[in-house]
Parts: C-alpha cells; sequence; structure tokens
C-alpha cells in the first residue's frame, strides 16, 4: 500500500510539473503503458481529448480502430478562440480558450460521423423524461450513447456551485448500474454518476440540453488517404483563416490584449485591481496544457496525427507534423510562463489541480482524493484572486502567445502544402 502511495505520489508531481495527463504521466514514470481496465465489455483506455476520445472509443467498439490523433486529423484538425467573459454578479471572469476546429459549435462530432460514413442517430428533446428514457433504451439495448453533461452537476469534477451551467464536454455513457451510470470522460477506472445526476445535467446547459448520439454502424474508410486530405484542407482553411474568433488572428487578439492599456478588454485595465488574476493564470494553465478537463491545445496531438499520415501522403506531412510540433513547446512555454512553478502558491494550485485530475482519471476509486483536493483548491484559489502572489510578466506573456501564433502560421503554410 505505501508502494502504490509512492507511485501515486510521483505520476501526479509529475503532472504538476509537466501539465501532462494522468495516463501520459504514469507511462512516463512507470515506463510502460497500463493495460486499459474493462468494465461492462468496455474498455476504459483514458485519452487527451473529450471529443476525439469519445469519437475513438465508440468507433473502437464497432471494430474501427482509428486513434484519437486519426479522429482529429479527419474532423479538420485544429482552431483557435479566445473569449474573457466577466460577470459581475460574482465579480469574476471567465477564460475560455478554444483549440479544436468549430471549437464553439455543437456539431463537430455529426459531421466526423459523416466523413466517416458513418450510420448514427441523434436524439434531441428539451423534456427530460424523454430525454432520460431515450438514454436508459439505449443503454438496455447494449448501445453506447455520447452525451454532453453539465460538468458541475456532473459532480465528479467537484466544481463550485457558481459554475453551473458554465458548460460541459462529451462523454460516453456505455452502460447502467444498480449506483447509476458509467461514463466514460478518458479515466482509467470505472467512473459512476448517479442516474438523476446525469439527466439533470445533460438538461441544463440550453444549447446542447440532451443530445444525444449513438453510432449504429461503422466501419473503417476504404480510402483512408482521401479523408485524411479532406481534414488537411479543412484544418489548414480553417486554422489559417481570417477570423479573429476562430483562426489564428484570435491568438494576436489575445495577445494585444493582455497588454492593452485603453481597451476596456485589456487585461490591465480588467484586472486593474490585480482580483481574479490569479483563477485567469490559473485558467490559463489548466486550458493550454493536457492536464485540464478539456485536454489542452491539441497541437502534440495533431502533430501525433500527421505522422500517421506521412506514410499515406509522404514526407512533407513529417514536416508538419515537426512544424505543430514546435507550436506545441511554445504552448508549454506560455503556459509555465503563466503559472511558474518556483512561486510556490502557484505550484500548489499546479498540485491540486493535478491531484483533480488524477481523480478523475481514477473513476470512483479516486472520488475521496479528488474532492479534497478540490476542496483546497478552490479555497485557495479565492484567497489568491484576493491578493496575487506576484504580478504575472503580461509583456513576457503576449511575447510568448506571438511566438505561438508565428508557428502556428509557419505550421499551416506547410499544411497547405500537402
Amino acid at each position: 500500500m505505501t508502494e502504490q502511495k509512492h507511485l501515486k505520489a510521483r505520476i501526479r508531481a509529475r503532472m504538476a510539473r509537466t501539465g501532462e495527463r494522468y495516463a501520459a504521466a504514469r507511462r512516463h514514470v512507470v515506463g510502460d503503458t497500463e493495460r486499459p481496465a474493462t468494465d461492462h465489455d468496455w474498455p476504459l483506455r483514458g485519452g487527451l481529448h473529450p471529443e476525439t476520445a469519445a469519437v475513438a472509443h465508440v468507433l473502437a467498439s464497432h471494430g474501427v480502430g482509428l486513434s484519437e490523433a486519426m479522429v482529429l486529423g479527419i474532423g479538420g484538425g485544429l482552431g483557435a478562440g479566445y473569449i474573457l467573459w466577466e460577470f459581475a454578479a460574482h465579480d469574476t471572469c471567465h477564460l475560455t480558450l478554444g483549440f479544436r476546429r468549430r471549437w464553439n459549435y455543437l456539431d463537430w462530432t455529426d459531421q466526423v460521423l459523416d466523413r466517416l460514413g458513418a450510420r448514427y442517430r441523434v436524439h434531441t428533446t428539451s423534456g427530460a423524461k424523454g430525454a432520460a428514457a431515450a438514454l436508459d433504451a439505449a443503454l438496455a439495448a447494449g448501445e453506447r450513447a455520447i452525451v454532453v453533461p453539465d460538468r458541475y452537476l456532473a459532480g465528479y469534477w467537484d466544481l463550485p456551485p457558481h459554475l453551473e451551467a458554465h458548460g460541459g464536454h462529451a462523454v460516453v455513457a456505455y452502460a447502467a448500474t444498480d449506483t447509476g451510470v458509467r461514463v466514460d470522460d478518458r479515466n482509467t477506472r470505472p467512473l459512476t454518476v448517479p442516474a438523476d445526476a446525469l439527466h439533470r445535467a445533460r438538461a441544463r446547459v440550453v444549447s446542447y440540453r440532451n443530445k444525444l448520439v449513438v453510432v449504429e454502424k461503422a466501419a473503417a474508410p476504404e480510402d483512408l488517404a482521401g479523408v485524411v486530405r479532406d481534414g488537411i484542407r479543412e484544418c489548414a482553411g480553417h486554422l489559417g483563416g481570417t477570423s479573429t474568433s476562430f483562426a489564428l488572428p484570435a491568438w494576436q487578439k489575445w495577445a494585444k490584449l493582455l497588454t492593452d492599456r485603453r481597451n476596456a478588454k485589456g487585461w490591465p485595465t480588467v484586472f486593474a485591481d490585480g482580483r481574479g488574476l490569479a483563477t485567469a493564470m490559473l485558467t490559463v494553465w489548466e486550458e493550454v496544457e493536457p492536464v485540464g478537463m478539456s485536454g489542452g491545445h491539441l497541437r502534440g496531438l495533431y502533430a501525433d496525427f500527421l505522422d500517421e499520415a506521412t506514410p499515406l501522403l509522404g514526407e512533407r506531412a513529417a514536416q508538419a507534423a515537426e512544424a505543430f510540433r514546435e507550436a506545441d513547446r511554445r504552448w508549454h512555454a506560455f503556459a509555465e510562463a503563466a503559472l511558474p512553478a518556483d512561486v510556490p502558491e502557484y505550484a500548489r494550485l499546479r498540485d491540486l489541480s493535478a491531484a483533480v485530475a488524477e481523480g478523475v482519471a481514477l473513476g470512483d476509486d479516486g472520488a475521496a482524493g479528488r474532492a479534497e483536493a478540490a476542496a483546497e483548491l478552490w479555497q485557495r484559489r479565492d484567497e489568491l484572486d484576493g491578493k496575487p502572489p506576484v504580478a504575472p510578466d503580461l509583456g513576457l506573456l503576449a511575447d510568448r502567445l506571438r511566438a505561438v501564433h508565428a508557428a502556428e502560421a509557419e505550421a499551416v503554410e506547410v499544411l497547405r502544402t500537402l
């Protein structure tokens, strides 16, 4: 037992230091790949990003062996987005970053399934009883359903009440048990959500209320090279576009706002008294690095896709992969500048955030540990929001974000040649 505790501590320490997800950190610490646990005939493979992992895992249940990276690439790859919401009622700001193509739309899952030629059905209803009945029927029939619950009401991320209805992400509901519904949110051990909590969570966010996607039939694409090329063209056109909301110019806009003292949305104005700045810095770290709820910036995963595509497309794809790995490195440098580990208070926030992520990865077995870590995490966030331990170097952050933009712009130009 003591040896196991020491192993978990080493894994969690690596997560906090590198920003890696649990499975990746464990692989580096232990030196091998953890064999997926199987629950109700459903292998718990972990994963990086909610939507791409959900689709990859459901396709695997139909015998289609596409990696999460390949699903990301076929689905159009990457996007860019930045929004800083200000909520006067709670005297808080909420930072939202987008990294996948169509990151703020609800039809990505449908589109990638269409591109792969899968047969699937979508069920939506505003009625709670109808939504619950549809999910119950699917699970009773042995089907696996992709659903999008509100994170707060789902419960296992242990979020504070003011984040109710702030959003959610795709998970796979794969079995009903006496204690609730088993869900796959990239966890590596069984994770149970009480059925009534899951039904409430699915109904909470209006824009995707009660949506349920069930894949009925799928097969490996006959022309894999063709769908790969379609996905790459879509990524190059989308990420390399002119939109300041969904394409690379979003990073330029954000970089400018980090130091703009005249703009009402500039960070020197929004955070003039320092309040909320610690949470903003932690959010940058959690959103950019894979350890967070949303899977991070995805540039490394897209590079993996391009590596897989190299035998189909030639060595130019490998060059594009390396270009996106450079963007990956620059995102990591940006996140490190936002929440530097040499500031003890920030190091503790990183430790606690990693502990919550580890607890989710460990499913029901991690419930007590993640609840304890989350309670301390949110207490410390509140304390630091009133008095930040250090003043962040917004100029440095802006410079590093511009370096990210430059790397991604170069990578997109390589993509255009494929």
